[in-house]
């Protein structure tokens, strides 16, 4: 029946994880509520009234600081395999991840440097 055999399993996942998405916003546009007022056009958080336009400037700084922040996060995320399989690697692994967090080392020189940690 398939030219793949044994993927079966494979395109059945495929399917349900393609319906789940379509199953859940057809169901929240036919169970949800339609009505139409002021009430439902104002923005909200928290259930706290909106002090302010929407539209508010941030300072580029905050920007930098999450995206150092996140790609540092990120990138610690890759040392946990290695890690855990330290014993069986070997020393060229170990000098891989050394050269890792060489690299990880001169970028958090560089955005030091450029200011990017900095809130004031």
């Amino acid at each position: 029946m398939f030219v793949l055999s044994g993927y079966e399993y494979f395109l059945v996942f495929l399917v349900i994880c393609c319906s789940v998405p379509v199953l859940a916003l057809t169901l929240a546009g036919l169970l949800g509520a339609k009505g139409e007022g002021a009430a439902r056009r104002t923005t909200y958080e928290s259930g706290m009234e909106p002090i302010g336009g929407a539209w508010i400037q941030f300072n580029i700084r905050y920007y930098m600081f999450a995206l150092v922040f996140v790609i540092f996060d990120v990138e610690t995320v890759f040392l946990y395999p290695w890690a855990v399989a330290f014993n069986q690697l070997g020393l060229l692994a170990f000098v891989e991840a050394l050269i890792f967090i060489a690299i990880l080392v001169v970028g958090l020189v560089y955005a030091w440097r450029k200011g990017a940690l900095e809130w004031s």
